[in-house]
């Protein structure tokens, strides 16, 4: 009960334009460096919105994910949750044009948020997500708990539902999360298992035989550059697609097969098929519930002056 009281007491600390007189100019920098990184490689907008969510998924979106194996602490990068995760040096990037303006000001957490809400405005998603800020660093990392505390990609979608609601993420905005999966790529090690021995017969054939060009092996190396993307019409913009595909059983993942079928979450699934407006809406209730989970505010945390490592004391 204790733990629910100080999460809403966390929750109810942060504030929009929390930096708005101690760093006029923060969330303009992040933007402008979110904009600038996008140009140069597309693919850290996404690495944005999944760093989102494997912090905030981690006990709190207080940048535990961010910290580097160094003086005792054990990265949560090194779990294999982390698997495929990349761009974290330009995390760096964005905290260095930050400090420069405001140092130890701006927390690493906040950069965190505020990256993911400008990286999908980037990728073609909402851009009007209102983020509140004025979380703290945690001086940890949680890297024993993140297997179990991260759904896996394979995981029934009834284990998934529950993780959600755990941290306050309902039924209909879970659903809408999921959508991130309209970007990005899946390497063929978290796939095969639908393709070999036998094709999982609820895939439709003419992609399953593209899945099998994709992922020629059973056993395919972790190391190589063996994916396939989510969506092939709109790879790189977050849009309701995800959920026309897998209703066309598309769907690359157990779990994207799962809740196109599933009585619970089908019929959401379809209202965003139907209507991509009604998909950004949700999405961008779900991106603001996912990262108000349990901040540290206040003196629980601190405001890091490298993303990698706690303060010296």
């Amino acid at each position: 009960m204790l733990g629910i009281l100080y999460a809403f007491i966390g929750k109810s600390q942060l504030q929009v334009n929390y930096y708005s007189s101690s760093c006029p100019k923060a969330e303009e920098i992040i933007k402008q460096q979110v904009t600038v990184l996008y140009h140069e490689h597309g693919n850290t907008a996404i690495s944005w919105v999944r760093n989102l969510f494997h912090d905030c998924v981690v006990k709190s979106c207080d940048a535990s994910l961010l910290l580097e194996t160094a003086h005792g602490v054990v990265s949560e990068q090194t779990s294999e949750r982390s698997f495929g995760m990349r761009n974290f040096k330009y995390v760096n990037t964005i905290k260095a044009a930050v400090e420069k303006e405001c140092p130890l000001t701006v927390s690493c957490a906040d950069i965190v948020a505020l990256s993911a809400r400008d990286g999908i405005a980037m990728l073609g998603g909402p851009s009007n997500i209102e983020m509140k800020t004025g979380r703290k660093d945690s001086k940890e990392s949680y890297v024993g708990v993140v297997k179990d505390l991260i759904p896996n990609h394979n995981d029934s979608i009834s284990s998934v539902l529950s993780r959600f609601q755990d941290i306050g993420v309902d039924l209909e905005a879970t659903v809408a999360l999921l959508g991130a999966h309209s970007v990005g790529r899946v390497h063929c090690m978290n796939l095969v298992h639908r393709l070999y021995p036998t094709v999982d017969p609820t895939l439709d054939p003419t992609h399953a035989s593209y899945l099998k060009r994709r992922c020629p092996t059973p056993n395919p190396d972790p190391k190589a550059v063996e994916y396939v993307r989510n969506d092939l019409k709109t790879p790189m913009i977050i849009d309701n697609n995800y959920y026309k595909n897998i209703l066309q059983n598309k769907g690359l993942l157990t779990l994207d097969a799962e809740l196109a079928t599933d009585p619970k979450t089908a019929p959401y699934v379809q209202k965003m098929a139907d209507d991509n407006g009604y998909f950004n809406e949700q999405f961008s209730r779900a991106i603001v519930l996912l990262s108000e989970n349990n901040p540290l505010v206040g003196d629980e945390g601190e405001v890091r002056k490298d993303c990698r490592y706690v303060n010296a004391i």
